[in-house]
């Protein structure tokens, strides 16, 4: 095979590959499928509307968290600008405080609740951040 073949058949394998990732995204940003591993989080957007989203629900040292594993990701960025989020789950339901972690914190709770290959080759391979969700009073 000679190079410019093969540099064709890898730009067709990566723009596949890319389109693959861009449907899964956004037929889980449009399904956003319900069920009990899941929460309702609502944060504020930049023009002050609550702003919810459909994201997994993560326990870890009797905490609860949840986890951007995905590209699309302005929830994450709007719980970050104005941390006082509203949940809704089969479980819960109120007004927590959204903190970042890092470090210690988050290597636990990551290993605790792993995600498989498959899941990360399906979304791209994006960087993985979590919220720890502390109840307001």
């Amino acid at each position: 095979m000679t190079v410019k073949k093969s540099c064709k058949v890898l730009l067709i394998l990566l723009l596949s590959y890319g389109l693959l990732v861009v449907l899964f995204e956004s037929s889980l940003g449009y399904f956003q499928p319900e069920n009990t591993s899941t929460l309702q989080i609502s944060t504020l957007d930049d023009e002050g509307r609550l702003s919810p989203r459909i994201v997994v629900r993560i326990e870890s040292a009797a905490k609860l968290y949840v986890a951007a594993n995905h590209w699309p990701r302005a929830w994450y960025s709007q719980a970050l600008a104005n941390p006082s989020v509203e949940v809704v789950s089969e479980i819960e339901q109120g007004r927590y405080l959204a903190v970042p972690i890092d470090g210690a914190e988050h290597d636990s709770v990551n290993a605790d609740n792993s995600l498989g290959w498959f899941f990360r080759i399906l979304t791209g391979f994006p960087p993985r951040y979590f919220l720890r969700l502390d109840p307001e009073d």
